[in-house]
């Protein structure tokens, strides 16, 4: 090799490595994983549950092998956070309950936020999410927020258990309970219905992960598809868009302030302070 080719060699490793390092900032700046920058409520002595999926295998439904998957960190780290750090109790449940799966891609490098950075090194953190509540056990009555989580993950359980609708209704139906969540989380609203037996997202204003993202990322062998079935749901569906829907966020409050939904993994800092904000205005009627 030429002393010219291995100085040229040299510049384009060092320039990957410049751009691999910066790759975290870029993708921040285009709207990956948003900072939030809105007002901040503090709700001491209030409670809230983070519900994900119990499902870690991205595959045809039915298949037991395929690529990892569960929860996005973010989705569940974010409201966490917000949620503690705002002086709330925080509980951790899944569908079936124990060792809550997490989508490895979700803590690449580049797309790894600071909240994912710090439940790493959070041993309470990590042992609610080693051994979550199984949600049949949870009592939903109780709390004062209710936020469904997303991730491919999602896609094969929160929609598809009847369980979730029935508690998401009692929670309803206390009158106190916020409900929300972001991502393939809002899947997890589908099954719940009023009293006289009528889906209860129905008519609402919501949003979460649109058709076109998925497309985007070329993953559709997931069984359900939040705007799709939203749709389905009779809801009025809204949403933003970017060249790449990765990239872009959305937060919808529903007219009653009942219900708050986020769009993808970047809309869970929003979505989590807004469902605090209504809170607040709820204790001051």
């Amino acid at each position: 090799m030429s002393k010219k080719t291995k100085i040229i060699s040299a510049v384009f490793v060092a320039l990957f490595v410049v751009i691999l390092m910066a790759l975290p900032t870029i993708l921040h700046s285009l709207g990956l994983h948003p900072d939030y920058t809105g007002d901040k409520v503090m709700l001491p002595g209030k409670h809230a549950l983070i519900i994900t999926t119990s499902h870690s295998i991205l595959a045809p439904v039915g298949d037991t092998a395929g690529t990892a998957t569960g929860v996005f960190s973010s989705e569940m780290t974010h409201p966490y956070y917000t949620f503690l750090d705002g002086g709330m109790d925080v509980d951790i449940a899944s569908i079936n309950g124990g060792e809550i799966p997490i989508d490895p891609k979700s803590l690449y490098y580049m797309i790894k936020s600071p909240e994912d950075e710090r439940f790493l090194k959070d041993d309470i953190f990590l042992a609610k999410v080693e051994n979550s509540l199984k949600i049949d056990d949870v009592d939903f009555t109780a709390y004062d927020i209710i936020f469904l989580a997303g991730g491919w993950g999602a896609a094969y359980d929160l929609g598809q258990s009847e369980v979730l609708g029935q508690k998401i209704s009692d929670a309803y139906y206390t009158d106190k309970t916020v409900i929300g969540g972001i991502c393939h989380g809002v899947l997890g609203l589908i099954n719940a219905k009023d009293h006289e037996g009528n889906l209860l997202i129905k008519g609402r204003r919501m949003t979460g992960v649109t058709d076109k993202q998925i497309k985007e990322l070329g993953i559709e062998v997931t069984p359900l598809h939040p705007e799709t079935e939203l749709r389905k749901s009779g809801v009025v569906f809204e949403s933003s868009t970017k060249l790449r829907d990765f990239l872009a966020t959305h937060v919808t409050i529903d007219d009653e302030k009942r219900f708050v939904t986020g769009q993808n993994q970047n809309s869970g800092l929003t979505t989590a302070h807004e469902m605090m904000k209504l809170i607040m205005s709820k204790d001051k009627e």
